[in-house]
């Protein structure tokens, strides 16, 4: 059940982007922004004016301060302190997390409130500029969608190189590089959550038009996403531990490359438009080639380390390999960055400026030292497999909040027959 209305691309102007997000580490798809709901002339005949009001101020709240900050809240700058002493994203996101319980009331145990209120949210990445559903389940996914993305831009902010006090060089902290891998894993919990529990609640036909922002395809590649771009940043960490082996660097690398595929495998034939979806694309394609090319360098180096004409052959394959991937990375992150909203990329640090410098020079070197050896017909035409790892990384587990308690004193009338109907919690 649920009514659905899509609005075209061309007819309201409410689809407000930047020029331009400024500097990457971490891909934000925009935010989907809501509209106003009026939840006083859907649920009037049906609640207590004292939940309405709830639900309309929580909600209110939300639409206020996504309208304001959703357009420049991708833009890569540290947020100043609001009034309420925390960032712009904090602030939003305690908002969605104090409205999701009171919303769940409206699905609790089937009840026909689910279906009373029109939710309207401007998407992104979808051609359609706005879509519309009579479905209290579209406003839950909606709400987890745009908790994982704030978060997504929360870390973004934290991996953005910093000049400090001790160095001139730019570079992340430890500390934020920890917080991070924790943030990556929370937002995977949101859309882990949003796929596996969420979407199942949605009828056949409204998961059919759904925006392709919040379509499994997508839902699941962020999730990809984000525990993609934690495993870089574990790698990263082992690549500055004296104490990790370069069969820990490789498994880490074997495993990016295992998250970012399918995170590819996901989007790759869906229907990405509108500036945002088209640079979704290519971020992701170039993390799954950058990835690639990790993993057949620490490959190459562990093959290099056996003592046969053909491990020396393999790691000369598997080193060159990294090098080819390595430059048509570079390639995939000059066309990400051209695509509009236009970015930029944060000087390098960790894992990459490691790998910008090593992969040409030691590709380079094993090249030329085994070139009297091996002709270029004797090294492998393909590079060898990459091993297969069970991949470690996991979302955190999120299950959605108990309804609100406020709940558990309404008594829910029928609309028609003037009954009412005690809700449990």
């Amino acid at each position: 059940m649920g009514c659905f209305v899509s609005t075209p691309k061309d007819s309201g102007g409410n689809r407000r982007r930047p020029g331009s997000i400024g500097e990457v580490s971490v891909y934000v798809p925009g935010l989907r922004i809501p509209k106003p709901v009026d939840f006083t002339q859907s649920l009037g005949d049906y609640l207590s004016k004292n939940i309405v009001e709830r639900l309309s101020a929580l909600r209110t709240r939300i639409v206020v301060m996504a309208g304001q900050e959703g357009p420049t809240i991708t833009r890569t700058k540290r947020k100043s302190a609001t009034q309420h002493g925390g960032s712009t994203l904090a602030d939003l996101q305690q908002a969605l997390e104090d409205y999701l319980p009171v919303l769940l009331g409206l699905v609790e145990n089937g009840s026909h409130l689910q279906y009373k209120v029109q939710f309207d949210w401007v998407n992104q990445e979808d051609d359609t500029e706005e879509t519309t559903m009579s479905n209290a389940w579209y406003e839950v996914l909606s709400v987890l969608h745009l908790m994982a993305m704030l978060l997504l831009s929360q870390a973004n902010l934290l991996l953005l190189p910093r000049t400090s006090t001790d160095s001139h060089q730019p570079k992340v902290s430890e500390e934020s590089r920890r917080a991070s891998v924790d943030i990556f894993l929370k937002a995977a919990g949101y859309l882990d959550c949003a796929v596996r529990h969420v979407l199942p609640q949605l009828p056949g036909e409204l998961r059919r038009n759904l925006p392709v922002d919040l379509t499994e395809g997508v839902l699941r590649a962020l999730c990809l996403q984000a525990l993609g771009q934690g495993v870089d940043i574990q790698l990263g960490m082992a690549i500055d531990s004296t104490k990790a082996t370069l069969a820990v660097k490789r498994r880490l690398a074997c495993e990016m490359v295992k998250y970012w595929q399918q995170a590819q495998d996901n989007i790759m034939n869906l229907p990405l438009a509108n500036g945002w979806g088209e640079k979704h694309r290519l971020f992701v394609k170039w993390k799954y080639i950058e990835a690639k090319a990790a993993a057949y360098y620490y490959h190459g180096l562990i093959l290099d380390e056996g003592n046969t004409e053909k491990s020396h052959g393999m790691a000369v394959a598997s080193l060159q390999a990294a090098d080819e991937y390595f430059k048509e990375s570079k390639k995939l992150c000059e066309a990400f960055n051209a695509v509009p909203p236009l970015s930029r990329n944060p000087p390098l640090w960790g894992t990459m400026k490691y790998l910008y410098e090593k992969i040409p020079k030691d590709t380079s070197s094993k090249v030329r030292i085994n070139r009297d050896l091996y002709s270029y017909e004797r090294i492998m035409e393909t590079a060898p497999t990459l091993p297969d790892f069970a991949l470690a990384l996991k979302p955190d587990e999120y299950q959605l909040p108990q309804m609100d308690p406020s709940w558990r004193t309404e008594n829910v009338k029928d609309g028609q027959s003037g009954t009412t109907n005690h809700i449990n919690g």
